[in-house]
């Protein structure tokens, strides 16, 4: 029985997570530590590569977030968590 605090931390130590009663084949989640100066050519939006440039230093502070990796296999930027998936006991390892 494992928890999303749990799943949560085992994302900080760099695991994927996942939980055994989701439908979606091969999906997993993993933590995006964020960056404290990101420079505007590794950003993919223009206006954000734009509001880097124009920060002091011409870099932009990125926030650390929680990414999914979807069935259909793209990666989901700023995974939200349902009040099942708090709730939830299954959550476990993604392989």
């Amino acid at each position: 029985m494992e928890t999303i605090g749990w799943a949560v931390k085992q994302m900080q130590d760099g695991q994927k997570v996942r939980r055994a009663g989701w439908n979606g084949k091969g999906m997993w989640l993993a933590y995006s530590p964020g960056h404290d100066g990101l420079s505007p050519d590794l950003f993919w939006s223009p206006a954000n590569q734009e509001y880097a440039r124009s920060q002091p230093g011409g870099v932009a502070k990125v926030l650390p977030c929680i990414t999914m990796k979807t069935a259909t296999g793209e990666i989901l930027m700023g995974w939200l968590a349902s009040q099942s998936d708090l709730l939830a006991t299954d959550w476990e390892i993604a392989t």
